[in-house]
């Protein structure tokens, strides 16, 4: 199958190589896609062995640094459900043209999921051509639009859709906002949330597969192979639109055409 490069800066598909919990033995367990567009990305995680969800987040990444980059995620979606803001993650370039991300998260293999150095290594991936044929290809995130949520108690259906030219992602979790302020008028939002339900799919032979369908109701959420049809020409970046039924923020956009490469990784 041909595949396209990645536009610098516009838009990225990543996986991860391996992960370090402190000084420990580097090891890789899971399948993780994560679709990035602008200052948002998608990120799902799947355990190689039980073919079960490992982790599924999707927010912004802010970057706050350039020497070396350094940046700070938010958690919309989380199944972990640490719904906090990251530490800053500095992310090194490798020979190879690896990335190696630093900081410290919680560990949640371990009692009491304890703060812990780790290191995870990434990798770029070239675009997989998608349904606009050889040589072109978008990207786009959109997340649900549940308006203006005001003080109170809020029960809401948090959801990302996410594409780069024949790569797909959705991520689903229930969630309840408790919406107040503090003495000085500061807004807070305390977030809980249910299990996550993710679908994963890839452009394949000329059509939609499902690679992955995950997590309660997975086969009823937004899905390329069962048909759904996403129009983003001439989107920007804030508008409404209705996909599927549903009510979604246009995150982020990028059409684009592209020239088929080979990736040196593979």
């Amino acid at each position: 199958m041909s595949k396209l490069s990645v536009p610098p800066l516009e838009s990225s598909l990543t996986t991860r190589i391996s992960m370090r919990w402190g000084s420990e033995t580097p090891f890789e367990t899971t399948d993780t896609l994560v679709i990035t567009v602008g200052e948002w990305y998608v990120d799902l995680r799947v355990d190689k062995q039980s073919g079960k969800l490992d982790w599924a987040l999707a927010g912004e990444c802010i970057q706050e640094g350039k020497s070396p980059r350094c940046v700070v995620f938010t958690h919309e979606i989380d199944s972990h459900h640490n719904f906090n803001i990251s530490n800053p993650c500095p992310f090194i370039p490798l020979p190879n043209g690896d990335d190696l991300e630093t900081g410290t998260m919680a560990r949640p293999d371990v009692p009491g999921e304890p703060m812990t150095d780790y290191e995870e290594v990434w990798r770029y991936l070239p675009f997989r051509e998608g349904p606009e044929g050889p040589g072109h290809g978008r990207s786009w995130i959109l997340e649900s639009d549940e308006g203006v949520l005001g003080d109170g108690y809020h029960q809401i259906t948090k959801a990302f859709l996410a594409q780069i030219g024949g790569s797909y992602l959705v991520l689903h979790q229930k969630q309840i906002h408790v919406v107040g302020h503090t003495p000085l008028g500061e807004r807070v939002v305390q977030i809980t949330g249910e299990e996550v339900s993710a679908r994963r799919e890839e452009w394949t032979n000329g059509h939609w597969e499902v690679k992955y369908a995950l997590g309660p109701g997975s086969d009823g959420l937004p899905s390329m192979a069962n048909g759904l049809d996403v129009e983003m020409g001439g989107r920007k970046s804030g508008e409404k639109v209705t996909v599927g039924g549903w009510d979604f923020t246009v995150r982020a956009y990028a059409a684009h055409a592209v020239r088929k490469t080979r990736d040196p990784h593979l």
